[in-house]
């Protein structure tokens, strides 16, 4: 495990939230303890591009319009609220920041590199929603409620609600019977060190325009849920995949797609997931190697390898654009008799060998992977035979040209031609 070492900033963060450009300035509000942690991803909240430049991450806040969502959230905290109402508010709040989010993505919105004002910018990016999560997540963990104690486990539990609500977890609203129904997930921004601080993700930004989306397709129309996974192994551990897909297949969807941001410049219908972790870092830098472990509380069949059960060919060869799609059946294994995670897995793109352990799936060894397993593990031991379920990578996306600028019109023509063909693929499942 690696950790970053930085200073918290000694401010409260009801003050940073006021402190945006175009807000008042006010005093710091006395709820909050500026020296309580925050986690890695919390204190990239205050990394610029240039020492004199907007912090990158309530800026994007700001600019897609969430600054007064956050500031609403963290003023009702500081005023006399119970454990209980405390709950609901992370409840409500996290919630209506997720929707205002898929709202703001599915507007009308034309793309217009460095807006002067939230209505002007971007729709289909994904990092206000990021960064305004995170500006609540660090809020809760540096709250004092007036007149009661917050334990560590009832605090946790609250950042936990918040998160999860506004991801779109807990948010699932599929229509009645007899409409064919799909739940897909994306992920948020990650590699976020230095400048790339800007980073975008083109699946969080696919999975916000698909949220509650009915696409009208030959075979009649499909209505689409939709939610935005964390790039922590943490997370994953504590079943965040499994809550949001175990609550889809409730509704026996037609369809499971894991989506997340692979290759330059293609595609890629992924043929399998592996139960392995190669150990790369997460947002909060931390890096976990292994065997995929269970999550509490749902069925865990032990496979080595899942494999896809999407239309891989009929999304190979519907002809979307701009970017080529491909059906990848590369895969890696420790051989049988070898201690898993030592020495040089085999790679091949045919058939794994019986009683041989996994290394990659075909779509790696990280998260990505991880999310497809999971889902499809989970998938398979509730039984779920009628269900498809697979990964689509989408193309890497890169970021503005000028390494001080949030935003490009080629960025941004990138990811909506990502997200668009995302869309388009889930339409031919």
């Amino acid at each position: 495990m690696t950790k970053r070492l930085r200073a918290v900033i000694p401010i409260a963060l009801g003050l940073s939230l006021l402190a945006l450009p175009g807000v008042a300035h006010a005093q710091p509000a006395p709820c909050f303890d500026p020296t309580a942690p925050t986690t890695v991803e919390e204190q990239r909240l205050d990394d610029r591009l240039t020492p004199t430049g907007p912090e990158v991450g309530p800026e994007l806040a700001r600019l897609g319009g969430f600054a007064d969502d956050v500031r609403r959230f963290t003023a009702r905290l500081c005023e006399p609220i119970s454990r209980s109402q405390a709950l609901r508010l992370t409840l409500t709040s996290g919630t209506e920041l997720w929707r205002a989010a898929v709202e703001r993505a599915r507007s009308a919105q034309a793309p217009s590199a460095q807006a002067p004002s939230a209505q002007a910018w971007d729709a289909f990016d994904d990092r206000p929603l990021y960064w305004a999560r995170l500006l609540g997540t660090k809020a809760l963990r540096q709250w004092q409620p007036r007149g009661w104690q917050l334990t560590a486990t009832d605090r946790a539990k609250l950042v936990d609600s918040f998160d999860r609500a506004s991801r779109g977890v807990t948010d699932l609203r599929f229509a009645p019977a007899g409409v064919r129904r799909i739940a897909v997930t994306g992920f948020d921004p990650f590699q976020l060190s230095g400048t790339s601080v800007r980073r975008s993700n083109p699946a969080g930004a696919a999975a916000l325009q698909l949220d509650g989306k009915v696409i009208d397709t030959p075979s009649g129309p499909v209505v689409v849920e939709a939610a935005v996974l964390p790039v922590l192994w943490g997370s994953f551990d504590q079943g965040i995949v499994e809550r949001f897909y175990g609550a889809a297949l409730g509704f026996r969807p037609d369809a499971l797609v894991t989506v997340s941001q692979g290759r330059p410049g293609r595609f890629d219908v992924e043929r399998w997931a592996a139960r392995w972790r190669g150990g790369f870092p997460d947002n909060n830098d931390v890096a976990a190697r292994g065997v995929v472990p269970d999550a509490a509380g749902w069925p865990q069949p032990a496979h080595e390898f899942i494999e896809t059960t999407l239309p891989h060919q009929r999304m190979v060869d519907a002809g979307t654009t701009p970017f080529p799609v491909f059906y990848n059946r590369s895969f890696c294994e420790w051989p049988v008799g070898s201690i898993p995670g030592t020495g040089t897995p085999s790679c091949r793109a045919d058939e794994p060998t019986p009683g041989a352990t996994a290394a990659q799936g075909s779509g790696g060894d990280y998260l990505s992977n991880e999310s497809m397993y999971r889902a499809n593990r989970l998938r398979l031991g509730l039984h779920a035979t009628t269900t498809a379920g697979g990964h689509l990578h989408t193309p890497v996306l890169g970021q503005p040209a000028d390494p001080t600028a949030l935003t490009d019109p080629t960025f941004e023509r990138e990811r909506r031609a990502i997200a668009d063909q995302v869309v388009a693929l889930v339409s031919v499942i």
